[in-house]
């Protein structure tokens, strides 16, 4: 059986069961069950919101977004955001999906990782990057009940140490490209005229969220 929570469940068509066995098959549980809770906080944030969501796009960006972390699609000189993008642009083109909605996947994957964009973009890229910043930041957590939680995270579980596992996972999957992290310039310009300047730390943000382990 299907499951199924506020009305929300995993699409049910030939390229979304050939993507969650792709991605399954391809990743780590813990990079796929991450990926897919994501899919549910995403779906959920975007009724929340009030907005309308292709929900197969969404479901592809969602499962896809970490595929760059995986060896047999990173590449040595890309960012991971990008090698997960390109897969899932080719898993796409495999099932005559428009080059537009192409797009919006492989922007919302590429984009997953930059805060104070994708909100202001489709939908589909928007509600990525929402589903993520739920599952890994704890961002607009208390908008979820308990019970809803704990029926996601039931069906796709946490590991006991998911935010020290979702870090080491991150690590793997770029420690070898390490010039691909270049990342907000704007902070380096602050702390170059501001010494006293203390930027925000991603695996803090993630070791203070709400979430328990």
């Amino acid at each position: 059986m299907t499951f199924s929570i506020n009305g929300i469940s995993v699409p049910d068509s030939k390229m979304a069961r050939e993507a969650t066995e792709l991605v399954r098959d391809t990743e780590s549980a813990l990079l796929f069950h991450h990926s897919s809770r994501t899919y549910y906080w995403g779906a959920l944030a975007g009724r929340q919101r009030g907005v309308s969501v292709d929900r197969e796009l969404l479901y592809i960006g969602c499962l896809f977004h970490d595929m760059g972390l995986t060896p047999g699609h990173c590449s040595c000189d890309k960012r991971f955001e990008v090698d997960g993008a390109n897969a899932a642009r080719d898993f796409l083109g495999h099932y005559g999906i428009g080059q537009q909605d192409i797009d919006k996947v492989w922007t919302a994957i590429a984009l997953h990782t930059t805060p104070g964009v994708p909100e202001f973009m489709a939908p589909e890229i928007a509600l990525v990057t929402a589903g993520v910043e739920m599952d890994v930041l704890g961002i607009n957590y208390a908008s979820y009940s308990d019970d809803v939680r704990e029926r996601v995270v039931a069906e796709h579980p946490r590991t006991p140490a998911f935010k020290e596992d979702i870090i080491q996972a991150f690590y793997d999957g770029i420690k070898h490209k390490p010039d691909t992290t270049f990342g907000n310039v704007k902070a380096n310009v602050i702390a170059d005229k501001q010494p006293d300047f203390i930027p925000g730390n991603f695996c803090a943000i993630i070791r203070a969220s709400r979430w328990k382990g």
